[in-house]
């Protein structure tokens, strides 16, 4: 029993000392970042928001609209009827800019007033006698246990480490340990990765499952075991059955880089096992944009700190007028929260668009800032049950304002806000730490958005049905994004 006695010892002062440092979390929590997922809604450090606003090489500094007939173009004297509009986009352009510069700050934590980042004094207060020692000796003693009797030998910072994840993933689905490759991932998400764990499933018939097809080298499955062959039978709370379709499997799969999934599968044959896994696997996304009939398609597939700059790129790069537009978030888990408050400030102005509640029963809302450049164009945005968190924050303020008609199915439902706390610098706790709402305090966890057009069948057709309805509403003369040289050559 020596090992349970000194683990009991090593547990009761470093317990002491925890409840000592009461204190110490306040400042902990200050750099921290903000996600949620299955969707997700992300605010980060005061330093990434300075650094993105201030980038000389921002691709939409010194852009212009031009407002012009579909088969027209516009001369030099052009330009120079169009000032006011130009000069709205230098203001819009301007480090000093609400939109640039305030949305990637942390926006839920930039005032000690909007999140209690204190311990409660009931908890701090309690004494360490007030744990039960059969709990201590309970948890000291299945330590031992799996040191000397696990299959495989463990070292005790893997043990402690899966404590800790244990801990925080009792506390809901969303709150988890951050090892230093997540916790780099989910940083670089917010610079454009999305993440999955490296493997490819299909429905195979004959066997009535769901079978791994491929397993990527060095991913996150093939570190855990995952192997070609074996069946998956369920993603998180989603069981998995023949009426799936392989974009349903990937989408589940597929999340922020660095989050985790928890996935049920077993051997031909043998018994299920549940396997969690961080989504690792990442890689870059890219706002894809395209003009069919002078309607831009624009596929948003995150909201990152750039999304916003992304977008107005993909727009320049049309080189054409645009006389409406389509936003296609399907499958787009969310993302930066106020990268969201930053897309609907491009197509409203003075307008709240979501309702942040922390734990003081205090709200904070969260409104569009600056001009709204896309005010002019109708829009068209497309959903799908994967579109969550952030995505529903734009797609609710859209449609609360009648800005958009939303078409498709009814989003996710994912209504909370994840702080991202950095414990040192390779390793972070994500928790929940407050709900959102629609600008008109309605609920979105769990209920998710309604349409106003619902679309069913193959999604393959989607797209189409949407374009039309966008093209019914398009303006008879587009407007043209071009850099402000182009207008001076």
């Amino acid at each position: 029993m020596q090992p349970i006695s000194f683990a009991r010892s090593f547990l009761s002062k470093e317990l002491s000392k925890s409840v000592g440092r009461a204190s110490v979390v306040s400042t902990v929590l200050q750099p921290a970042i903000l996600i949620g997922v299955l969707g997700c809604a992300i605010s980060v450090n005061v330093q990434a928001a300075v650094g993105a606003s201030t980038n000389n090489d921002n691709p939409t500094n010194g852009l212009q609209l031009i407002s012009l007939n579909a088969d027209e173009i516009a001369d030099e004297n052009d330009a120079d009827n169009l000032s006011n509009i130009a000069d709205m986009l230098d203001v819009a352009d301007e480090p000093d800019d609400s939109i640039d510069s305030v949305p990637d700050e942390s926006a839920l934590t930039d005032d000690a007033d909007d999140i209690d980042t204190e311990i409660p004094a009931e908890v701090a207060q309690v004494s360490l006698n007030a744990i039960s020692p059969e709990t201590l000796k309970t948890f000291v003693a299945v330590v031992d246990l799996v040191r000397r009797q696990y299959v495989d030998a463990v070292n005790d910072e893997e043990l402690f480490s899966n404590a800790m994840s244990g801990m925080l993933t009792k506390l809901d689905s969303h709150a988890e340990f951050l090892d230093a490759e997540a916790y780099e991932n989910l940083r670089a998400f917010t610079e454009g990765d999305v993440g999955d764990i490296g493997i490819k499933v299909n429905y195979q018939p004959d066997a009535g499952y769901w079978v791994v097809t491929e397993v990527i080298d060095d991913s996150p499955a093939d570190k855990k075991g995952i192997a070609v062959g074996d069946y998956l039978h369920q993603v998180d709370e989603f069981k998995l059955d023949e009426g799936r379709q392989v974009n349903d499997v990937e989408q589940l799969l597929t999340g922020i880089a660095g989050t985790q999934v928890d996935i049920i599968t077993s051997k031909a044959g043998r018994r299920k096992h549940t396997t969690t896994l961080q989504r690792n696997n990442s890689h870059p996304q890219i706002i894809e944009t395209k003009l069919v009939d002078g309607i831009a398609i624009v596929k948003l597939p995150a909201f990152q700190n750039n999304s916003r700059e992304k977008l107005l790129e993909g727009l320049i790069n049309l080189n054409a007028p645009i006389s409406g537009i389509l936003l296609d978030m399907r499958d787009n888990p969310g993302g930066v929260l106020t990268s969201a408050v930053s897309m609907a400030s491009l197509f409203m102005d003075d307008t709240d668009v979501v309702q942040v509640q922390a734990r003081q029963n205090k709200s904070r809302v969260l409104s569009t800032q600056g001009d709204a450049i896309l005010k002019p164009l109708p829009l068209v945005v497309l959903q799908n049950r994967y579109s969550a968190s952030a995505a529903e924050v734009l797609a609710s303020s859209l449609q609360a304002r009648k800005r958009a008609t939303i078409i498709g199915e009814v989003s996710y439902g994912k209504g909370s806000v994840q702080s991202v706390i950095p414990l040192n610098d390779e390793q972070a706790v994500k928790l929940t730490v407050a709900n959102y709402m629609t600008a008109a305090g309605k609920q979105i966890d769990e209920i998710g958005v309604e349409p106003d057009v619902t679309l069913s069948g193959s999604e393959n057709t989607w797209e189409q049905q949407a374009l039309e309805l966008v093209k019914a509403r398009a303006l008879d003369s587009g407007i043209r994004f071009v850099r402000k040289n182009a207008t001076k050559e």
